[in-house]
């Protein structure tokens, strides 16, 4: 949980973020060998922060530039109290935002990477994911991802890129990996892609603070009012989306009731403001998605859901961002409103699919259609199929039951 916390704080001292990663890492080390002993400290977090902390500046003075980040560090750590947490310098510049997490976003999407290794050393960094499931997100193999963070952080050290967040065009030129790495740090805290729980509610809370965070910084951007408002009302919907054991609750069979009203009402205000600031350019990919899950807010019952706009809303998103995903979900919503043999069609189009080969809610879509049209013996292997990929247990469950319920033993 305080992985990524330290690694930015580390980052800020060493400059460099395999190091960081490897500081925080030999904090954790020092905390199994110290807690079972001396007992957890009253803040364990701001305990680890310290640590690592002590150890860059142990670091700092081996280097040539010691005595400048000695002292740098050494104020920081005097007005902070024992453990190293409460204290935020001012920052210098009204258009700079002091904030560690945010740094380590603008410094692993520099233009140095490719915008793969951009997104995948972002999530390993910030998001705290394994290369599976980092790897899951992007549809590509373990390995490949494994090797493209790996050479990301090679990249970074000898390039010396600057721990900071850029000015100017500059950070113009970044802000689309960055929207993406916050969208997808939020989408696996929201649906995880592994594990035994179907959220992961820290992921979500730190996705969507970042993302208010830059609709701060940058107010006159629509597509970072547009990520904004997608997550606010995505992240309305969370305790609704899990029942009492922890099971996942399909959109359709959620109490309403229990949706978080500020939640909505933030993300309405969020994509008022992406539609004030738009230029004749035509929304872009976030605002259409904020747009369609405002469509869901609207609605007080499933039934009243406005499913001829969504899919109007999808069609202009594929245009703007294309992808077998964004094709899957406007079928889903062509089903509802234009019947699920319609539908049926669009989803076996996309059967070939190489990226969807192993995509879990493929299957699970066509076995829901087939259901829906009467075949419910091809429903049930659909389901069966798609249980045997999910990687989320309690989604894997899920998928098994449908299965059996459509006459498939489990």
């Amino acid at each position: 949980m305080e992985s990524p916390r330290i690694i930015a704080g580390v980052a800020r001292i060493v400059r460099d973020v395999g190091i960081a990663e490897e500081l925080a890492q030999d904090a954790l080390v020092a905390a199994l060998e110290q807690w079972p002993r001396d007992g957890v400290p009253g803040n364990p977090g701001a305990w680890l922060m310290a640590t690592a902390k002590h150890r860059a500046i142990d670091l700092v003075r081996r280097r040539e530039r010691y005595a400048r980040k000695l002292a740098e560090m050494g104020r920081d750590l005097e007005t902070s109290g024992p453990y190293g947490a409460g204290h935020v310098d001012e920052p210098a510049d009204p258009d700079d935002i002091d904030d560690d997490l945010l740094r380590l976003v603008f410094t692993a999407c520099h233009p140095v990477l490719s915008a793969e290794a951009r997104i995948a050393l972002t999530l390993r960094l910030l998001g705290g994911l394994t290369t599976v499931e980092i790897a899951r997100a992007f549809l590509t193999p373990e390995k490949t991802l494994a090797q493209r963070i790996v050479r990301a952080k090679r990249t970074l050290a000898a390039k010396g890129v600057p721990f900071e967040v850029p000015y100017g065009p500059e950070r113009e030129a970044r802000l689309g990996s960055v929207l993406e790495v916050i969208y997808l740090i939020f989408n696996e805290g929201y649906a995880a892609t592994a594990g035994d729980d179907w959220l992961r509610p820290a992921l979500c809370e730190d996705a969507l603070r970042l993302a208010r965070v830059l609709a701060e910084l940058m107010p006159k951007e629509p597509e970072v009012h547009g990520l904004a408002a997608l997550l606010e009302l995505q992240a309305s919907r969370s305790a609704a989306r899990t029942g009492p054991s922890g099971e996942p609750v399909l959109l359709k069979d959620q109490s309403r009731a229990r949706w978080n009203r500020v939640l909505i009402r933030r993300g309405f205000a969020a994509l008022g403001r992406a539609e004030a600031v738009s230029s004749g350019g035509g929304p872009g990919p976030y605002v259409l998605q904020a747009a369609i899950a405002a469509c869901h807010a609207h609605a007080l019952t499933y039934a009243e859901t406005d499913w001829g706009r969504i899919v109007t809303l999808y069609g202009m998103l594929a245009v703007r961002a294309p992808s077998p995903v964004v094709e899957l979900n406007r079928a889903v919503a062509v089903s509802m409103a234009e019947g699920p043999e319609v539908a049926l069609g669009l989803v076996d189009a996309l059967m070939g699919e190489p990226s969807l080969r192993d995509y879990h809610l493929l299957p699970s879509v066509r076995g829901d259609l087939l259901a829906r049209v009467g075949r419910t013996e091809e429903a049930a292997g659909e389901f069966a199929r798609a249980a045997a990929l999910a990687r989320n247990q309690r989604e894997r469950d899920l998928l098994l039951t449908r299965a059996e319920e459509h006459g498939r033993p489990r």
